[in-house]
């Protein structure tokens, strides 16, 4: 389902751009600080329905505006379904298909990207809110009840949550019972998924590093145990605290490099490669159940990578059926080919070469 056009007013530095997409390679060219990163963050945003760089609206709103707007058409022959967004300084509105949506979820079913920036290797280094959001990404897009399994567990959390704080007497049982049920539930769907994840991470991790690339699931509580009983177990430091320790909630992927864990064993040029490889991984395995459905977008590729490395890099990348994406400081970027449609972007004005 690929992007054919986006509409984008006053979107950080572009005041107004309206663009025409070509279905499989987007050359995006510009020098620093020129509004390509912008660009690529606004196609995030219309998919995702928030920034891969900042959590605040007000930060990709342009300075003295209001709100900004981003409307893409999306073609799933035959139909073409457009996405809408405006964001304002207090909240965001969504719209698809010209009906209000009710999650953000619904844009990235019919338009799903997936960004690899300067930042990637965060999905290594930092703590584990990072990588579940990138595994529940993976399982939202293979597994049709996944979001019904997801809200279900958020939601029985907060109500036992609130009802620890409220210190809530005679026990805990009705709320444990409904986490339980639902805990379960969402890890088993979890650790399905990473099942299938594995062989195209060990795959693509030896094409990229030369190095086995293994990954661990760690769901939240102790292996072996029904989370029932980790729940009882744990109810009473739960009620000091007014929290919920254990549970998928606090669940964390392992990643083991030639059998070590990857931060003791890699570079940290290697992390960038490898945190980059699990996200084309997450792809290749998307792709495998709706080909050419996702858009993968490149931030500046050759100046992270050296001419080795951005080699292997480009040749995994050239092998997924995915709407591409690229930023680059020159036009002529090796290894990607001919692109279908390119755009020079200068001072936040984007044209079309």
């Amino acid at each position: 389902m690929p992007l054919v056009s986006l509409q984008l007013e006053r979107f950080r530095c572009i005041h107004e751009a309206t663009l025409a997409f070509d279905s499989h390679y987007n050359l995006i060219v510009g020098a620093n600080a020129s509004g390509k990163t912008s660009l690529l963050e606004a196609l995030y945003f219309l998919g995702r329905g928030r920034s891969f760089r900042t959590r605040r609206l007000d930060r990709v709103i342009q300075q003295g505006q209001a709100d900004f707007l981003a409307v893409g058409k999306v073609i799933n022959a035959p139909v073409t379904t457009t996405l809408g967004l405006r964001g304002t300084r207090g909240a965001t509105e969504i719209r698809v298909g010209g009906a209000a949506a009710t999650s953000a979820a619904e844009l990235a079913l019919h338009f799903p990207p997936q960004v690899i920036d300067p930042d990637v290797h965060k999905l290594l280094e930092e703590g584990p809110t990072r990588r579940r959001r990138f595994l529940d990404w993976g399982v939202f897009h293979v597994e049709p009840f996944f979001m019904d399994a997801w809200q279900r567990y958020h939601r029985a959390l907060r109500q036992r949550t609130a009802a620890l704080r409220a210190g809530a007497a005679g026990g805990l049982g009705a709320w444990d019972a409904e986490l339980a049920v639902a805990g379960e539930l969402l890890a088993e769907r979890r650790g399905a998924y990473l099942d299938l994840l594995g062989p195209f991470v060990a795959d693509i991790g030896q094409r990229l590093l030369q190095m086995k690339v293994e990954l661990a699931y760690h769901r939240g509580w102790a292996a072996g145990v029904p989370y029932a009983q980790a729940l009882e177990e744990g109810g009473e430091r739960d009620q000091r605290y007014g929290i919920t320790h254990l549970g998928p909630h606090r669940a964390d992927i392992g990643v083991r490099v030639d059998g070590l864990a990857a931060r003791e064993r890699v570079s940290r040029g290697q992390q960038k490669l490898l945190a980059a490889g699990l996200i084309l991984a997450q792809v290749a395995l998307q792709e495998t159940y709706t080909a050419g459905r996702t858009a993968l977008l490149l931030d500046d590729p050759a100046a992270e990578l050296d001419p080795v490395n951005l080699e292997r890099f480009v040749e995994v990348v050239r092998t997924l059926p995915v709407q591409l994406f690229v930023t680059s400081l020159l036009q002529d970027l090796p290894g990607f080919g001919v692109p279908g449609a390119m755009f020079h972007v200068e001072r936040g004005v984007v044209r079309a070469a």
